[in-house]
């Protein structure tokens, strides 16, 4: 990992809020996940169920992150689901480390409160995001969520 800093993560803020909105992907990949002012209004509606942070390298905005906690992923009881929603890395701050960085945040807070497995989604595609996911560990649980391939992995 290029930092010059270990990275972290920081709460969104009315300090920070602005660095927040200025989190731009690749245009290639804007397919495959939102612009953070959706997930932060997205975040704002699903109080308690939505985890959003900015991940920080020194005073460096290089990526964003949203998780969600304990969702009825059915909305029928049958299944409550904690994982990631959101990851939007800086197009010039990829392929250092922030993804992988990211996503064991995530898994370590996921741990900390109790939960076994670990879920996210992707948009299919040559630049979405299935082979970062896969690499670190994610399988395919064979469901499809909105058009997006589900994948799981065990925090056991």
């Amino acid at each position: 990992m290029t930092t010059t800093t270990a990275p972290r993560l920081e709460e969104i803020t009315p300090k920070n809020l602005k660095a927040a909105l200025g989190i731009r992907v690749r245009p290639d990949q804007e397919f495959a996940v939102d612009p953070v002012a959706d997930s932060l209004a997205e975040a704002y509606v699903h109080p308690g169920k939505a985890w959003p942070r900015l991940i920080m390298d020194g005073d460096r905005a290089v990526g964003f992150l949203m998780a969600f906690l304990d969702i009825d992923w059915h909305d029928d009881g049958s299944a409550i689901r904690s994982g990631l929603w959101r990851l939007n890395i800086a197009a010039e701050e990829q392929g250092k480390g922030y993804g992988r960085f990211a996503v064991e945040s995530v898994a370590g807070e996921l741990r900390r409160r109790g939960t076994r497995e670990f879920h996210v989604t992707w948009h299919p595609g040559d630049n979405g995001p299935e082979g970062f996911y896969l690499g670190l560990g994610f399988r395919k649980n064979g469901e499809v969520a909105e058009g997006e391939t589900v994948g799981v992995l065990d925090l056991g």
